[in-house]
């Protein structure tokens, strides 16, 4: 495994494995797999419905002296129905069964964000969160949070893949020394980037499939990535891509890619439904 430095001094697993769109059940038996395959980072969300099973799967991996808890790095997202919630952080710790984590992100620029990075920061200066995080954001809404931001966000995490590696965001960023952590980096599922004729020829090259030359570009790329997957097999060789390396002719190539799709373009109207969304746990 590689790592990535944070700001702060934070490491964090280039790779880990991410929970989007998986059931409970499902969860709970990935993530355990994940952590005896080797993954050391775990990344959900509130809005994910799967922090417990999270937990249960961390639990599980403890008993069992799989991996302690100091060696591996939990990020999760703070849903913005919960921003003015003075005990979601609270209750985001006991879902997952954890004094903290080492990531805590707001989870959209949606209703009084600003509160809820508030709310990240007084969980970082309380030892509940080792890092911050902001998710899914850009223009104005940015800006302000650069503007009213006590802790500077340490990760951001977007949409990144070949097709979309949002240099303007990143280029804004980089003077506070804050990370991508990219979420679809396998484009969704789209069978049309892993078709890439660049990617193809790699795979013959590197005797790797596609989907591994795309997750080693990411992690060469200096993203955290975390890819889900409910198949252990799909785990097991999402990980295995640290054998080798891509020159830079073949990065310069990949980046020929960049910019031509994106697969998630929400409206404001969109993002700001999101501060009326409750889960079921809330209330």
């Amino acid at each position: 495994m590689e790592y990535i430095t944070l700001y702060n001094g934070i490491r964090v697993p280039a790779l880990g494995l991410g929970t989007f769109m998986i059931s409970p059940e499902d969860t709970e038996k990935s993530v355990y797999a994940a952590l005896k395959l080797g993954y050391r980072m775990i990344d959900t969300a509130n809005a994910y419905m799967n922090e417990e099973a999270v937990g249960k799967a961390l639990k599980k991996a403890f008993d069992e002296n799989i991996v302690k808890r100091e060696d591996v790095f939990i990020s999760t997202k703070l849903w913005p129905t919960v921003y003015e919630d003075e005990t979601a952080v609270d209750k985001t710790l006991e879902r997952l069964g954890l004094s903290y984590v080492d990531l805590l992100f707001i989870h959209q620029p949606a209703g009084n964000f600003m509160a809820g990075y508030r709310q990240l920061e007084e969980a970082f200066k309380a030892g509940k969160a080792r890092s911050l995080g902001i998710s899914n954001m850009n223009g104005e809404k940015l800006e302000r949070l650069l503007a009213e931001a006590i802790i500077m966000p340490h990760v951001i995490q977007l949409e990144a893949h070949p097709y979309c590696t949002e240099q303007e965001i990143m280029g804004r960023l980089a003077e506070y020394g804050t990370r991508m952590m990219g979420w679809y980096p396998l484009g969704h599922g789209d069978p049309g980037l892993l078709r890439e004729e660049v990617f193809t020829k790699l795979s013959d090259k590197y005797h790797k499939s596609s989907a591994q030359i795309v997750l080693r570009w990411h992690t060469q790329k200096g993203f955290m990535t975390i890819p889900g997957s409910r198949n252990p097999d799909h785990i097991r060789d999402n990980a295995d891509i640290f054998d080798f390396t891509l020159t830079e002719e073949e990065m310069a190539e990949i980046a020929k890619l960049d910019g031509t799709k994106k697969y998630y373009i929400p409206d404001e109207a969109q993002v700001e439904r999101y501060a009326e969304m409750h889960l079921p746990f809330e209330g």
